[in-house]
Order: C-alpha cells, then structure tokens, then sequence
C-alpha cells in the first residue's frame, strides 16, 4: 500500500495532534497515534477516536493536553488501568503508556506492568491495528509496522500479530473483533487466525454479556451484516451466543416439497434492510423476524410446511432474548417486538384485497412504526423467481399509496378517540368501569371499519345509540355538558 510522506504529514497536520506532540516533548515522553486512528487513514475512512500510546505514564500527558485545550475539554482519569480520556469537541483522546500483559485462564482481564513500544504493539489485536505514528516533533509522521499491517491491509486480510493461539486465549472478545472487522471492512480472515478462533471458541464464555453485544450490534451495524453472521457460523461461536439465529438454519423437504433455509433467508433480509436504513433497531427486528419459526414449524398433507403464528411467536420470544445478551428492556424492545408482530400483516394485504379497513387497522396498530414496518416487509422479499419479486413490490406499492390515502383522509396514525373514556363517563354519569371500556371500543371499531368517520359530532351521536341499544343507558348531559331533564 503506497502513501507518501507527504501525504502522512497532510494527515497529521492537525491542531490537537500538533498540541499533543507539544505536551509530548516538553514531558520528555516518546509519544505515537497508533490503532484504528492510523489504520483508518490508510483505509480512507474517517474518525475522531484517537488512541495515544506513551513511553511513561500517560495520564500525565492526557492531564497537560486537557490543561493546554481548556474550556471544553473533559478529562477522565482510571488510575486503576493507567489510562486516562480527554473528550474535546469531536474528538475522543485515548491515553495510556506503553504496557505489557500477561493473562490468567479464566479471565479477560490482565495482569499489566510498563513496556516498551515494542511490547505494546505485540499485545495489539490485529496487524493493522499494530500500525503507529510518531508525534514527537523530531520523528513527526515517522511510521512503525512491525507485522506488515499495511501488507495486510492490501491483501484485505485480518491476522494477528503474535500466536492467534494465545491472542485469542487471552482475551477472547478478540474472536469476535476479527469477526467484526471482517464483516465491517469486508476483509477475509488469515487462516491460521480463523482456525485458531475454531479451537478457542468457547473461551468466549468468560466474556461479559455486554462486551459480547456490543460486538454483535456492531457486526449488525456493518454494511452486509452477513458476512459477519455468517463468519460467527462458521466457527462455532453463533451456536455458543445465539442458539436461536441457528436454530433457523437448514432446509427439510417431505413428499418432495422443500422450504428455505431461514437462517439464510434472514440474513438476507438483513443486508436487504442495510441498504435503506442504519436504525439498530429496525435492523434487530429484521434478523429476529422469522425467529419464532423453528417452534411453529408444522408439516400438513394439504398445505405442506406450515409456520403459523410465528410471528406472534417470536414477539413473545424477544423478551427472553434481550434479557440473556442484556439488551434493553424498554421502548427499543417493544419496538422490535411490535415490527416483529406485525411483519405479516403488510403481506397479508398484499395477498388479498386491499380494503380500506384493513388499511385503517394496520395504520393505527403501527402508529408512527408503519414506515419502517414497510421497509421491512420489502427487505423481505428475497425470492429467486423475479416475477414473484416484481409482483410483491407493486403490490406493496399499492399498500403504501392506500396508507398514505386513509391516513390523510383518516388521521388514523397514533389515533385517540374523538370522544374519551372522560366524557363518556360525564355524559352519562359513570364511573369507571366496564361500560365505560365497552364504548370506547365500540367508537374505535367503527371508525376503523368506515361506519363512522373520525369526527367528533359522529363518534358522539354513535356512542348514544350503542348506549342505549346495548346498555339501556340514558344521557344525564349533553354534548355541551349542560345538564338534561
């Protein structure tokens, strides 16, 4: 990979590295950018974590750049680790000084004492992670690449910089580090690397929940998310992390009728959704969409492989799931439980008419969702025949032109009642209870089915006949709360 000095320099020339070989030196500390700062500048993308390694303490350093930038720069020291963090404008300033480590086996966590810049390039991850710069002002640019990382980088290649062996047993997140930056940069895994995480995969088990799904959203955040799937598949940790994804995986045929392989189905679901939207969220409910198939999975002499209610299925299952990778458990979750739900419903339209209370029901049970729902019904066309293809996407077209129509003829998105729970109560002199429920969704089925519009003085005049005919209730005031009799 051919860059010029002169090039590297332009890179550097930059005010908070020039301010931090400033502090460097007149410390008298060797200082280097080294890690994704310097790898991502030869892969031409940007970024504005910065990771500072120094011959010496590196709070010290990180204490006289946060001293130098002033107002608005944040320091944070971890005197435990040796490492300290300034935040400044956009910028995330990393800090440590050069260090050895050593590991005991059931831990991720090492044993660390002052090393040489040698020392703390072999305890990096991956080659092209080892590269570094020099900002002392003498070596300014200068560049050390032990391991041939920019080799690597040409050849598209992650390998580790020592034993992957003892790479990977010492800190096993690495495993699924290698994973991610494949799946992010598109880059193959070296052999010797990719066998070694085979033999090591279960040393994953010592790793936190958390660290482990913070791999994984980034691998689900990466521009074809199936690479890395498919990589986690392939050596064995899937299985370990996320039985359910692999619990889709594989096609059964009886009497000559076949299904597909959902897991591969899903996956490409997922890079489908990739191309059109980077919400984390929409992109977990496209790999768990299908999740609730292997447990409904039916076959029926008629109809052959069945797999009815999956969705609602994996609705339910989604809880269990994001409590075990310690995922939240809030709106993040009900939002990927409601697009799973509803996953289908789009599709249902498609296949048969599309009436207007169809549309009106879907509109206000995906409320502010129903955009990205869509998207995820068209990312879930993946068949091979294209006129099925071309089919199900006009159609869709039809459904969303139909739901852009009710809506603004019906304002039934996040739809409220046009007559409360409040006023029912006050009209008739109620207190609340079951009557009172009674009505209230007996005024919203109407509306959604088209008998009344979505209007005040209709809903009302409808509430008093249900009243009447069903309940025997009389009103004690009118619509303008005066009082009758």
């Amino acid at each position: 990979m051919e860059v010029s000095q002169r090039e590297i320099l332009n890179f550097l020339d930059k005010d908070i590295l020039h301010l931090i070989s400033q502090s460097a030196d007149e410390l008298h500390l060797e200082c280097y950018v080294i890690g994704g700062y310097v790898r991502d500048f030869f892969l031409y993308r940007p970024s504005t974590d910065i990771d500072i390694v120094t011959i010496g303490k590196g709070i010290d350093l990180a204490k006289a750049v946060a001293k130098k930038l002033g107002k608005g720069a944040y320091l944070s020291v971890f005197k435990t680790f040796g490492t300290a963090q300034v935040k400044y404008k956009n910028y995330e300033l990393e800090f440590v000084g050069a260090r050895k480590e050593s590991y005991s086996q059931d831990s991720r966590n090492p044993e660390v004492e002052d090393g040489t810049l040698e020392d703390d390039q072999n305890r990096r991850d991956f080659t092209i992670n080892a590269l570094a710069f020099c900002l002392n002002k003498e070596r300014y640019g200068e560049l050390l690449d032990p391991f041939n990382g920019l080799d690597d980088m040409e050849n598209l290649i992650i390998r580790t910089p020592l034993d992957p062996d003892i790479t990977f047993s010492d800190d096993p997140l690495r495993m699924m580090r290698a994973i991610r930056f494949a799946s992010q940069l598109g880059f193959d895994i070296y052999t010797e690397t990719f066998d070694s995480i085979l033999k090591n995969k279960d040393r994953i088990l010592i790793v936190s929940k958390e660290r482990i799904v913070d791999e994984l959203n980034k691998i689900i955040l990466s521009p074809k998310p199936s690479i890395g799937f498919i990589l986690l598949d392939k050596t064995g940790i899937l299985e370990i992390i996320f039985p359910e994804l692999l619990a889709l995986k594989g096609a059964e045929t009886k009497d000559g009728v076949g299904h597909k392989d959902n897991f591969y189905h899903t996956l490409k679901v997922l890079d489908n959704i990739s191309l059109c939207s980077d919400n984390l969220w929409l992109r977990w409910a496209a790999l768990l969409h299908d999740i609730g198939k292997p447990n409904t999975k039916r076959w029926d002499p008629k109809l052959g492989w069945t797999f009815h209610n999956h969705n609602y299925m994996g609705e339910k299952m989604i809880p269990k799931i994001f409590a075990r990778m310690k995922l939240p458990l809030n709106e993040k979750m009900k939002y990927t439980q409601k697009i799973v739900s509803l996953h289908m419903r789009p599709m249902q339209l498609v296949e048969e008419v599309v009436t207007d209370s169809a549309v009106r029901r879907l509109l206000f049970d995906a409320g502010d969702d129903i955009d990205d729902l869509m998207r995820l019904c068209e990312a879930d066309i993946t068949s091979k025949n294209p006129e099925k293809v071309r089919k199900f996407t006009q159609n869709f077209k039809i459904v969303r032109r139909k739901l852009k129509e009710i809506e603004e003829k019906d304002r039934i998105r996040n739809f409220q009642p046009p007559v409360d729970g409040n006023e029912i109560m006050e009209i008739f002199g109620l207190d609340q209870g079951r009557e009172v429920g009674l009505l209230k969704n007996a005024i919203k089925e109407a509306i959604l089915d088209g008998i009344i519009p979505n209007e005040h003085d209709a809903a009302f005049n409808f509430m008093l006949k249900e009243a009447e005919s069903n309940f025997g209730l009389i009103p004690v005031k009118d619509k303008d709360n005066n009082k009758l009799g």
